[in-house]
């Protein structure tokens, strides 16, 4: 509404003499990005169109509360949105759904499922515990499956169709890589970089067929990839009901828990130039320093929790920025709200 507001208002002087400079900066910007949003229609409309007998991309990723949540998934899913017929599994470690993760993904434009699914007690990291210790995200990986197993919209045979990733929340993903899984058969597989204190790992490929692992920590594992370097066919993980993630697993077998109930080893299909191209990358975001933040809080001024809502707060409650209804479009703008 507030782009519309601004629109009708075009030719009319502000009232807010001090305000005109950006009156008329933000008329013609607002100008260019009606033209831009027009674009983008036109391209998703034909996207839709394009994209319509592609199988589907499910992808689930477990998720839970920290300082970096938002800034995390915000990244995905604009990484997300440039992938065609793609639908996001999104599984918080939470007793029930956080209005942070709901209200994002309501705003994002993605075809989406919000699930929520609490690791048991006993299987959380407990403070000053290495991240290797014990298997993550195992609950939520695993609430993912029962839900395309169980409670996904089903039309039939072709709504068998589809590839199944598993996507953490702080890796780095190239488009490419979505190309490439949506051919799977059973499971495909290819490199990650920076990953177990080395460059890269990745299967080790002759003659089109996987023969081996480059890894440096125990390469006699059933399945020495990462979570990041493989998906599975929708149709395969649905004729194989019991297969699933072992919270029990030993230290770095929880892809192999799954894998070994769904092929074997030579019946893995290398992708990006027969695994010889890096596509993912497992980063990690730095964990925040909050030292001057902890100093307020114990001052009584910390941050403003519902900072989160502050520009759509101030809307309501008259506090947007001077008189000028372009300032008050700036506030929606700002908030996504427009």
């Amino acid at each position: 509404m507030g782009l519309l507001y601004a629109l009708m208002q075009l030719g009319q002087r502000c009232d807010c003499t001090e305000h005109e400079l950006l009156y008329e900066r933000t008329i013609s910007g607002l100008r260019g990005e009606l033209h831009t949003l027009q674009q983008i229609m036109q391209r998703k409309e034909s996207k839709q169109q394009d994209t319509g007998h592609l199988p589907p991309i499910y992808v689930i990723t477990p998720t839970y509360a920290r300082l970096v949540q938002k800034a995390e998934l915000t990244r995905l899913l604009h990484t997300f949105l440039l992938v065609p017929a793609l639908h996001w599994i999104l599984v918080e470690d939470a007793p029930h759904k956080t209005s942070l993760v709901s209200n994002l993904l309501k705003s994002s434009g993605l075809s989406y499922t919000h699930l929520n699914m609490l690791t048991a007690p006993q299987r959380k990291l407990q403070e000053g515990e290495p991240n290797w210790l014990k298997p993550r995200g195992v609950e939520q990986r695993n609430e993912g499956l029962r839900w395309l197993r169980e409670d996904r919209p089903s039309t039939g045979g072709a709504s068998e169709q589809g590839v199944v990733y598993f996507a953490d929340d702080d890796n780095t993903y190239s488009l490419q890589l979505f190309q490439e899984m949506r051919s799977t058969q059973k499971v495909s597989v290819w490199p990650v970089g920076l990953v177990g204190a080395m460059k890269y790992e990745s299967p080790v490929v002759q003659g089109g067929q996987v023969v081996g692992f480059h890894t440096g920590w125990r390469p006699s594992r059933p399945f020495p990839v990462d979570m990041a370097g493989f998906a599975v066919s929708l149709r395969l993980l649905l004729e194989r009901p019991e297969a699933r993630f072992h919270g029990d697993a030993a230290q770095g077998f929880l892809e192999s828990s799954l894998l070994q109930g769904l092929v074997t080893v030579d019946e893995l299909e290398p992708r990006a130039d027969n695994c010889t191209k890096v596509l993912v990358w497992h980063t990690r975001t730095e964990k925040p320093k909050l030292k001057r933040e902890d100093v307020l809080q114990a001052q009584g001024q910390g941050s403003d929790p519902r900072v989160e809502n502050v520009f759509t707060l101030a809307r309501h409650q008259d506090l947007s920025w001077g008189r000028c209804g372009l300032m008050w479009l700036c506030v929606e703008l700002t908030t996504g709200q427009a």
